[in-house]
């Protein structure tokens, strides 16, 4: 009986249900196909799961592929992560494919194999700051860092794992536009990001104010300022915090109404154009005493003209400059300007550092690259093409168990990581994945110096543009220098660059100690 009435009830339900599908007249689909329509709707919530995992091919998915993040679990957990049978790109027959050079001997002073097994920190060449003299001019310890990504983007055990993962790989975090919360003050070294909505240093109308700031910094173990212009996912658009994110502790960090969307303007209001923003830099860098730059898609170039016009003739001027490309991603962007706004890391980068290098400032600025340079092969083209720092996000979030559902936007992280939702959040062990985002971090850095070494220099940054080619053809490939125009007067990587690295690298070499690691 009790069956009976069970089926009969399940049968009622399902009647139900169908009738209402033929009397609604939202969707054509469940009108035609009562019941049978809903497989489709299930379908699709379910699809990028099930190209994931049964559709795809190593090499196909975007926008990381399953090779890719293969390699960033692999090396986040220190498992095998090496590939065998060869590799399953079409590299003969892809325009734009990078090929990195090997030489047969190496050069002068280059690296023997003892820092790969050593784990040297890998700090950077030039120490940020110290050409405009600021205070608290430091030499980044480690050329691979972690880039902006706020709390309220990412959830709370999302933005501690990262920092602890920072510290215990001695490398920087970035903040993000979202303020400095509790979670980034677990020993990770930190750079707090300026946007336009000035979180973290603004009064209660919304405005920027220093003395905030100044409290701030002289409470975290801040190293450096970096005021946001764009960034590649949206580019000329603000930030976006959906309303389901914004909770009562990200309300009170960012000074914000808590449970509304939160839209930060596309532009600064505390300055108008290249002179005032020079004028706000040397303000802010003079008052805190910290290096101060700048993070920026690329779009127009007038912008950078002006910007090393200023530079060269009136004494102000950035320290650091952090381009990021199109490729890069977000949270939550309108599809037009992920896909088609900006240029993408390759050719943005390229050009600002080919203005920079013929205005004779290249040597004065640290340049730092971002958009999907978390990957070895990307990162020495970005150290080829003049980069002196690299910043990863979307890999070091799959580095502590992101799966790339591409639900950022939704709240609904399966993960934990891009949510807000307690639940969801519960579920990712900062103890647990700050380790894999060291590991990561290490490993990435170990396989740099092993594209060094086989190219027989010292160091990534060492790695000149004449050991990269772009193939242009399936017989053809270019120098990277030539692809993007770059002038061999200006040595790339500098004489300076080159004369720091072999002396940082020196004096690392022995015993491994941490000379070097702040200037």
């Amino acid at each position: 009986m009790k069956l009976s009435r069970a089926l009969a009830l399940g049968g009622a339900a399902l009647g139900a249900l169908a009738a209402h599908d033929v009397i609604q007249k939202r969707h054509a689909i469940l009108r035609n196909y009562p019941l049978i329509g809903h497989l489709r709707f299930e379908l699709e919530k379910f699809g990028p799961e099930l190209r994931q995992y049964i559709v795809t091919s190593n090499d196909e998915e975007r926008p990381f592929s399953r090779d890719q993040r293969r390699w960033i679990y692999a090396s986040a957990k220190l498992e095998n992560a090496y590939f065998g049978f060869g590799t399953d790109n079409d590299v003969e027959y892809v325009e734009g494919y990078p090929i990195i050079r090997h030489r047969t001997f190496a050069g002068p002073g280059a690296s023997t194999g003892r820092h790969t097994e050593e784990g040297v920190p890998l700090p950077a060449a030039k120490v940020v700051g110290r050409a405009r003299g600021r205070r608290h001019a430091f030499r980044p310890p480690s050329v691979v860092n972690v880039s902006g990504m706020s709390f309220g983007s990412l959830s709370a055990n999302a933005i501690e794992a990262l920092n602890r993962g920072a510290a215990a790989a001695g490398c920087l975090q970035n903040t993000g536009e979202g303020g400095l919360s509790p979670y980034h003050r677990n020993g990770g070294e930190l750079v707090f990001q300026i946007g336009t909505s000035y979180f973290g240093c603004r009064d209660e109308h919304g405005r920027f104010e220093l003395s905030r700031l100044k409290d701030l910094v002289a409470s975290a173990p801040v190293r450096a300022l970096e005021i946001k212009l764009s960034q590649g996912a949206k580019p000329g658009l603000g930030g976006m915090l959906p309303a389901a994110k914004v909770s009562a502790e990200i309300a009170q960090i960012r000074g914000i109404p808590e449970g509304q969307d939160c839209a930060s303007p596309s532009r600064h209001r505390v300055f108008h154009d290249v002179d005032s923003m020079l004028d706000f830099v040397e303000l802010v860098a003079t008052e805190t005493g910290l290096p101060v730059g700048i993070k920026s898609a690329v779009g127009e170039e007038a912008f950078w003209h002006e910007l090393t016009r200023l530079m060269a003739t009136t004494g102000r001027g950035v320290d650091f400059v952090t381009i990021d490309g199109g490729e890069g991603g977000t949270g939550a962007a309108p599809l037009v300007f992920a896909d088609s706004v900006s240029l993408p890391f390759r050719l943005g980068f390229s050009r600002v550092y080919r203005i920079f290098a013929e205005a004779g400032l290249h040597e004065r600025v640290v340049f730092v690259g971002s958009g999907k340079l978390g990957l070895p092969e990307n990162a020495v083209v970005a150290f080829a093409l003049g980069a002196d720092l690299v910043n990863v996000g979307r890999e070091a979030m799959l580095a502590i168990g992101c799966i790339q559902a591409q639900k950022c936007h939704t709240d609904h992280c399966p993960t934990g990581i891009a949510t807000q939702n307690q639940w969801l959040a519960r579920g990712l062990d900062p103890a647990l994945k700050s380790v894999r985002c060291a590991n990561y971090i290490r490993t990435l850095r170990r396989d740099l110096l092993k594209l060094a070494e086989a190219t027989g220099v010292e160091h990534p940054g060492l790695i000149g543009s004449d050991s990269v080619e772009i193939l242009t053809g399936q017989s053809e490939a270019t120098p990277l220098h030539e692809v993007y125009g770059y002038d061999p007067a200006w040595g790339f990587p500098s004489a300076i660059d080159r004369a720091e690295i072999t002396r940082l690298m020196c004096a690392t070499a022995p015993r491994g100690g941490s000379a070097g690691r702040r200037g």
